[in-house]
């Protein structure tokens, strides 16, 4: 079989979606070293994109994996984001992958901060493009609407369509062309996280868009 991300490295960063143990850094972290990746992920609880190009501490924890051991989890006062530069040098890869969108999206304002958002976008994005790496910014999933974030359907693809025109160099991969509104099932009471098995969809999903054809040729043949 054909391991279709041989001679990977992959940097994955990002908010609450990667910062629990039966998140996206189980399920994505797998699925992209099953395709032959080496892989590191680190997630920050309740941050924008921005924070990975400083050390903050996240308002609700963190966790990190590196690549067969297990996932490590902090508590919010032991939680710090890494910056970029750092994670760079020190774990040389050659795609950064990014899962930012849920917590920017502001669900429970009346409208969107746009320039907050492009702010936040654009420091990450200079900074991916001052390393040289290649970047795939993963966007939010449908979810459920409600719940305690107050997430919408409608915000989920405003945010989605908003990201999509403000990530370059990153290639964008819409997670909302992966499902149907609803489909994958989030925690009680929840609406914005999914469960282990909606988490397993998405991974497989994100997976799945990124060995595709257009995305995997722009990465290993298009440098920034």
């Amino acid at each position: 079989m054909s391991l279709l991300l041989a001679g990977i490295t992959a940097l994955v960063i990002g908010d609450s979606h990667l910062a629990s143990k039966d998140f996206l850094i189980t399920a994505l972290h797998d699925d992209l070293q099953k395709q032959g990746a080496e892989v590191y992920s680190f997630g920050a609880c309740g941050t924008p994109s921005g924070a990975w190009m400083t050390t903050m501490q996240p308002p609700c924890g963190s966790a990190f994996r590196l690549k067969d051991d297990r996932v490590r989890v902090r508590a919010t006062e032991a939680g710090r984001t890494q910056p970029l530069a750092d994670l760079v040098a020190e774990y040389k890869p050659n795609l950064i992958i990014v899962v930012n969108g849920d917590t920017m999206a502001a669900y429970k304002e009346p409208a969107m901060p746009r320039k907050w958002i492009w702010d936040q976008v654009s420091s990450l994005t200079k900074g991916i493009k001052a390393s040289g790496v290649s970047c795939v910014w993963v966007g939010p999933a449908w979810g459920s609407e409600g719940g305690r974030y107050g997430k919408t359907f409608a915000r989920s693809k405003e945010m989605s369509e908003y990201l999509s025109e403000i990530v370059a160099p990153c290639i964008y991969v819409d997670s909302l062309k992966m499902s149907q509104p609803g489909e994958w099932p989030t925690m009680s009471g929840d609406g914005q996280h999914f469960t282990p098995a909606g988490y397993i969809n998405w991974g497989s999903s994100i997976t799945r868009a990124i060995i595709s054809s257009d995305i995997l040729q722009q990465i290993k043949h298009s440098p920034l």
